[in-house]
């Protein structure tokens, strides 16, 4: 039996679809939602359409941006000789909190997954190689430490060795299975610090 009306339930369904919103947390928002001032809820819906449909990648890196070149690629005080490579744009946010990388970054909006269907070029590494034809010192590769991010560094550890560009991995401060965006910035700084060669 359903307790609520059509528009509250499908609202509530809605919201539970979000990752990490789980039935108790969408009846919550979907209620504060439905008690909140209209000219309010037409901002909050506004703004969200407005961000899918101003918000794609940038043309260096492949964060999400809302401009051509995001501000970390177009900030010439950054050192551009040196990319670490994240899975996410959210992991890129994380390695930002703690202030200490001053190189750019590369986001491969995924990770290797033999399991899943995911290959090589489901993810951004022809974009990544192409960018290492410019004049790169340093690939720090900072993706998550489970299989998938394993399996991601050794891939682009193997394609970019032969070209002679330093190879490095982040340290292990960062525990197995644990995803970047979750950690907090001095673990990171710790792991960034004790990045080893590969």
């Amino acid at each position: 039996m359903d307790i609520y009306s059509g528009h509250i339930n499908k609202l509530i369904e809605e919201l539970s679809r979000l990752p990490g919103v789980g039935a108790k947390s969408a009846q919550r928002l979907a209620f504060h939602i439905i008690n909140m001032p209209e000219d309010e809820v037409e901002r909050l819906a506004n703004t969200m359409v407005e961000a899918r449909g101003h918000i794609h990648y940038c043309k260096s890196c492949f964060t999400l941006t809302d401009e051509e070149i995001c501000p970390i690629c177009r900030d010439e005080k950054r050192n551009h000789k040196v990319i670490m490579v994240v899975e996410q744009t959210q992991d890129l946010a994380a390695y930002e909190k703690t202030g200490k990388y001053e190189g750019v970054y590369h986001v491969l909006h995924g990770a290797i997954s033999p399991m899943l269907g995911i290959g090589p070029s489901d993810i951004k590494l022809k974009e990544l190689i192409k960018r290492l034809e410019g004049d790169v010192d340093e690939v720090i590769i900072a993706t998550n430490s489970n299989l998938e991010g394993e399996t991601t560094a050794m891939y682009i550890s193997k394609m970019i060795k032969p070209t002679g560009i330093k190879v490095t991995r982040i340290a292990s401060g960062v525990p197995v299975g644990g995803d970047l965006e979750y950690i907090d910035e001095v673990t990171l700084l710790r792991a960034l610090e004790g990045r080893t060669e590969l």
